[in-house]
């Protein structure tokens, strides 16, 4: 069991992560495995309050712990951020009967849920008709019935429940807590991506599902995503994660500096820059005001370095398939695309085409 992000077993954890990582690269390849490690290790708990049966870790022991899981394996700790979502959504539902179906079994590892939220954030947010409705179809006892699709929902084919945003009619949102096997879910398979095909990361279709009270998280009501249940948007974790993988190019970086002395300059200053942006990181989850915008950018640019610095390195070895550095650099694409504010693309595409700004 990992108790604290300073116990031994969060290396050997790790350690085994790592080790199968290359493993996870298509949509056939779900890992399992290691998610099944995962829970075993007690990884599911750290994001859980006690009273849920959770351990309770503070927000900066859980994004020391983010660092240390995608450093290994970002695939899985991708999966994992969304898996914590649904959970947390689940858990921090006023309605306990929802609560108390699903989370003993999600925090255990017995079952896996995900989330549909992104058309109501960033992804399809400019559309002017809802991309998932909901409909009135009963009062007493209540039902609505859910139309539309879900996009970007990551690991849908293995879950066993989604929560889903959808849209009423007069505007108001609700969050529900959908089984995957009700009638009329279909979730896909997942898309061939740049990387990260393994999250099996595709959209859920919805063809006049129909749910009940029980279901219900949140809502209806205006803006359900700021309602505070569970967990709000955007933060601090791609960042984490971007950073997560960032060590891992830098410690590729260093153990090849150890053989080859032109690498130590550039590695001792990459693991100096790697320090602080990940002492930011931290101390914004420790509560202090922070730019999580800029915070954002800052990763991104440090992903993108850090993880051509390995190819370069690396040479042609790097380059072949198979090769952890070749991964990383496909890697490092999702973060230019997967939840990025707009003025951090903005800034991007700027810096790209040498315009000052």
């Amino acid at each position: 069991m990992v108790d604290t992000p300073d116990s031994p077993s969060l290396e050997t954890l790790c350690d085994y992560l790592s080790s199968r990582a290359d493993q996870w690269r298509t949509t056939n390849d779900w890992p399992r495995e290691a998610l099944a490690a995962c829970a075993t290790a007690g990884v599911y708990r750290w994001f859980m309050p006690q009273s849920a049966g959770g351990l309770g870790w503070n927000d900066v022991d859980q994004t020391r712990g983010y660092l240390r899981l995608a450093a290994a394996d970002l695939t899985t700790t991708f999966i994992i951020t969304q898996f914590i979502g649904a959970c947390r959504r689940i858990g921090g539902s006023e309605n306990r009967q929802v609560a108390d179906r699903w989370l003993p079994r999600l925090i255990s590892g017995d079952a896996f849920a995900t989330v549909g939220i992104s058309h109501l954030t960033t992804s399809r947010r400019h559309l002017g008709k809802p991309v998932l409705s909901a409909i009135t179809v009963d009062q007493s006892p209540v039902r609505y019935r859910l139309t539309g699709v879900a996009p970007w929902v990551t690991g849908g084919a293995h879950a066993d429940v989604v929560v889903l945003a959808a849209t009423m009619p007069d505007g108001r949102e609700l969050l529900a807590a959908v089984p995957t096997d009700l009638p009329g879910v279909e979730c896909g398979g997942g898309a061939d991506l740049v990387a990260l095909s393994a999250s099996c990361t595709d959209q859920v279709a919805l063809h006049d599902v129909e749910i009940t009270a029980e279901h219900l998280i949140a809502g209806p009501v205006n803006e359900v995503m700021k309602s505070g249940v569970g967990a709000g948007t955007g933060g601090l974790q791609t960042s984490t994660l971007a950073v997560g993988l960032a060590r891992a190019a830098v410690n590729y970086l260093k153990s090849e500096a150890v053989k080859r002395t032109d690498l130590c300059l550039v590695a001792e200053t990459m693991q100096h820059q790697a320090d602080e942006l990940q002492q930011r990181l931290l101390l914004a989850a420790s509560g202090q005001v922070c730019d999580a915008s800029e915070i954002r950018g800052d990763a991104n640019r440090f992903v993108m370095r850090t993880t051509q610095a390995a190819m370069t390195a690396a040479k042609g070895a790097g380059y072949v398939q198979g090769h952890p550095v070749g991964r990383w650099c496909r890697e490092a694409l999702f973060f230019l695309v997967w939840s990025c504010p707009q003025p951090v693309a903005s800034a991007q595409m700027c810096e790209l085409a040498g315009i000052a700004v």
